[in-house]
């Protein structure tokens, strides 16, 4: 009985050790990223690149997603209003049948920007290789990053405590309806970022630097 209250007490503890970094680690992002992140396309500075991540069409039940429609929108209205110069657009292209930068091309030239104001990035495919890519790659220290504010947040960490001057602009929120998985994988993702800033963790590709015209 005496071994059995010992480790019990022994969970107890692990689990509030856990519970408390997990809360003060989700804080501590929302508050540094939320210190850089915009609403507003009037607010937000000018920056040379925005930064759009990457992320699927379509649902796996065939509807339209609605996070990647607002990105689409978030990335057109900021260029529209001369807050941008290029868009970067980031993501996974892990088969010919699934490809995020090319399909982010299409739907962004399809809303009346330039083919060649946007740059194509294929191997983004976590929120650190898109970030990182974009200032080692790409050359840039200061860009904008467009998503939603959860991600927002998270790659706005990343990209301060690598050095690296991010701003954000929050493409609309579906706050009233964010699912558990979501939510989840967010909790999820923002305790990866945090291991792979201690272990010093690189994008999986760098190659060769891409120049982009002043």
């Amino acid at each position: 009985m005496k071994s059995l209250s010992t480790y019990l007490k022994t969970f107890f503890i692990i689990c509030l050790v856990s519970v408390s970094f997990i809360t003060y680690s989700h804080l501590s992002i929302t508050k540094i990223g939320n210190r850089f992140c915009y609403n507003s396309v009037d607010s937000i500075p000018h920056n040379h690149c925005a930064l759009v991540l990457g992320t699927s069409k379509y649902l796996a039940n065939g509807h339209r997603n609605r996070y990647y429609t607002d990105r689409i929108k978030a990335s057109v209205k900021l260029y529209n209003s001369n807050k941008i110069d290029y868009i970067i657009v980031s993501g996974d292209n892990r088969n010919r049948n699934y490809n995020e930068p090319v399909t982010m091309y299409n739907d962004l030239v399809a809303a009346g920007i330039p083919g060649k104001k946007i740059i194509l990035d294929y191997a983004g495919f976590r929120t650190l290789d898109s970030v990182v890519r974009c200032k080692e790659v790409f050359g840039q220290g200061k860009f904008t990053i467009v998503s939603q504010s959860f991600q927002n947040q998270r790659a706005i960490f990343l990209a301060r405590k690598k050095g690296i001057e991010a701003i954000a602009f929050n493409s609309e929120d579906l706050t009233e309806n964010i699912d558990l998985k979501v939510q989840l994988h967010e909790v999820a993702a923002r305790m990866l970022m945090q291991y792979d800033m201690m272990t010093a963790r690189q994008p999986h590709f760098l190659g060769e630097k891409v120049i982009i015209p002043n």
